[in-house]
């Protein structure tokens, strides 16, 4: 069944909400192409959950769908920050699930697009976002930069086994937040840890792609940017404050062109970085959601991918129809 011929699913005839249809995996997999096909057969706005597009003025390097493209398609959670603020995990929550109650209260379906994993599980999951302290924060900062990563990596180790097993020494940022929330909240910090559970009916489905064609779509991807002004809009954006922003300033791409306009790196070496950069940021994305064995896993070159995807919608459907919880 081509595309054209696939057939409209709709909402669930039941008092329970119709699942989410979130798309997840790595850059580069045309989650955004296949979210606008779903949300034209369902009736769908988009919700984002790509967290470097949450910015203002971030479009090129962050691969945002134009709007004069997003086919009349209601899209939320983008452009919803300056590049000098620090993105949360607990205020996107609060605004992503308000996106989806306003979208569902609105008769259409919820579409959750994107690759950064964290933001998709605080949109669908049972997630506790754990309290934050400026003060507590810099002072573990300062102590990090004082005994290293390694130090600060063994205290987490006697203070939480569990959560130091699943975060890598090497990931400072991280085990300083770890340490954080311990000594805010007197528990261990994987006593909050995401459960793989929805808060609410869901289906995700996840886009693949065989790992040498994947590398040749981040290559053209790096080289397009490039060419149609990263360096430009990286410029508007110091203006706008992009060096002092703790989040946006660190985006693959734009620290790179950053590092161009401040003449400490010539830009085919920049976009040679940029792409090796996205290799390795994809990877990471690939072992976040591969795990999750409620993912559905789809060829993004498959001819008729829109009719697996749709396959699968119905499927979640009928299980919401029938009482049957997602999370088995």
């Amino acid at each position: 069944m081509t595309p054209e011929s696939a057939p409209t699913v709709t909402a669930p005839a039941s008092t329970v909400a119709a699942p989410v249809v979130a798309v997840v995996g790595p850059t580069a997999t045309g989650k955004s192409d296949l979210a606008l096909d779903l949300a034209a057969r369902l009736g769908g706005e988009v919700v984002n959950a790509d967290a470097m597009q949450f910015y203002r003025g971030m479009d090129i390097g962050t691969a945002k769908l134009p709007a004069a493209e997003r086919r009349g398609i209601a899209h939320h959670q983008l452009d919803v920050l300056d590049v000098t603020e620090e993105a949360s995990v607990a205020g996107y929550q609060a605004a992503a699930r308000a996106d989806i109650a306003a979208i569902r209260g609105r008769g259409h379906r919820p579409l959750l697009v994107g690759g950064s994993g964290l933001y998709v599980r605080a949109a669908l999951d049972r997630l506790e976002i754990p309290p934050t302290d400026a003060v507590v924060r810099g002072r573990l900062e300062a102590e990090a930069e004082a005994v290293g990563g390694d130090a600060m990596h063994a205290r987490l180790l006697a203070l939480d086994p569990r959560a130091a097993a699943a975060i890598l020494p090497g990931n400072r940022r991280r085990v300083i937040r770890a340490l954080e929330v311990i000594e805010l909240t007197g528990r261990p910090f994987s006593a909050s840890m995401p459960t793989r559970e929805f808060v609410s009916p869901a289906v995700v489905l996840g886009l693949r792609v065989d790992r040498d064609l994947l590398v040749q779509r981040i290559e053209r991807r790096v080289e397009r940017m490039w060419e149609e002004g990263l360096r430009g809009e990286t410029e508007t954006l110091l203006a706008q404050g992009l060096r002092e922003g703790v989040t946006a300033s660190r985006a693959i791409g734009y620290s790179q062109a950053i590092a161009v306009v401040d003449g400490t790196l010539d830009e085919a070496t920049a976009r040679t970085e940029t792409a090796q950069a996205t290799r390795r940021y994809a990877r990471r994305q690939e072992s976040w959601f591969r795990p999750d064995p409620r993912i559905e896993w789809l060829d993004a070159t498959s001819p008729d991918l829109l009719d697996r995807a749709l396959t699968a919608v119905r499927e979640a459907d009928a299980l919401v129809r029938d009482g049957i919880p997602e999370n088995d």
